[in-house]
């Protein structure tokens, strides 16, 4: 399959004041119907909407999935987040996946967010992007599939028709923001359900829970998670962590005593009173060299 010639991209002034960054129209991850697909309405049409920072060299990206359980999309943490990461200098890009609420199972959703990170590496020449910077970051149930992500992966199909299926899917980090990753003991049933229908097999189960898939090749990542969290279980995170940690992975992990489930960023564009998770996340780029120093977007 080939993809849709490139997207329009229309230059933005953030309300932020921020210059320097574009976004464009929804491009969709496939030509004509995507793989498993149960019709041909937007649910059914999985998409990336491109937020670009304009820079000299090439920049870190981040596929950004939003929560809602598997059955609906926060704009919150999609758009709202996108604009935060322009802000640190880093391009975003906002994964409409496809949703349980709409009948989809696993392995759609997985497939979708796969395709986005090949997708983002396949363009990145067009987009300014650094091929070997692409991260995934979720929250909630999109937490879970980008813990998905970063522990289900391939490096390609060198034979594949489509040059994008070419391309490896491993993300280069993962940003787990108060996060569903287990489908066992301490899942979010809601997500759980709307992934894996009513009574999952319970290897489907196993191989969901992503904190037992973590290997020494899954890429660093950056969790966070507040105490207060009553909707997805503080273990989710915990547990997370100490897989990376008996595996060797480098990580970050940071638990807020105060906070409901769903907070985001806690505020909107200049995003000057945000929650300081993202502050931690800004300060976790510039140490791992996914920004460099002075690379955010100025006033």
């Amino acid at each position: 399959m080939k993809l849709v010639p490139a997207v329009l991209l229309l230059t933005v002034w953030l309300s932020s004041g921020t210059v320097g960054a574009q976004t464009g129209e929804p491009l969709p991850l496939w030509t004509g119907s995507a793989p498993g697909a149960l019709g041909d309405k937007p649910a059914d049409v999985p998409t990336l909407t491109p937020y670009l920072v304009k820079a000299d060299r090439p920049t870190a990206a981040v596929v950004v999935c939003p929560g809602g359980g598997y059955g609906a999309l926060a704009s919150h943490e999609g758009h709202d987040y996108a604009l935060w990461l322009n802000q640190q200098g880093v391009s975003a890009f906002v994964l409409k996946y496809r949703l349980g609420s709409r009948g989809y199972r696993h392995p759609v959703m997985m497939g979708d967010a796969q395709r986005a990170i090949r997708v983002v590496r396949h363009r990145a020449g067009n987009w300014n992007v650094d091929p070997a910077r692409i991260g995934i970051m979720g929250s909630s149930a999109g937490g879970h599939l980008a813990s998905t992500a970063v522990t289900h992966y391939d490096a390609g199909d060198n034979q594949a028709a489509d040059p994008v299926d070419r391309l490896g899917c491993r993300p280069d980090f993962g940003i787990l923001c108060y996060a569903v990753i287990s489908m066992g003991e301490h899942t979010h049933q809601g997500s759980r359900r709307n992934l894996l229908g009513e009574d999952p097999d319970p290897a489907l189960v196993a191989l969901l829970s992503n904190e037992t898939q973590v290997t020494k090749d899954t890429p660093p990542c950056f969790i966070w998670h507040t105490w207060e969290d009553k909707a997805v279980k503080l273990e989710n995170s915990l547990q997370f962590a100490a897989a990376l940690q008996r595996a060797g992975v480098p990580f970050d992990l940071h638990v807020y005593e105060k906070g409901r489930h769903g907070i985001g960023l806690m505020d909107q564009p200049p995003f000057a009173n945000a929650h300081p998770w993202s502050r931690d996340l800004a300060f976790w780029f510039k140490e791992r060299g996914i920004v460099a120093p002075g690379a955010a977007s100025t006033p």
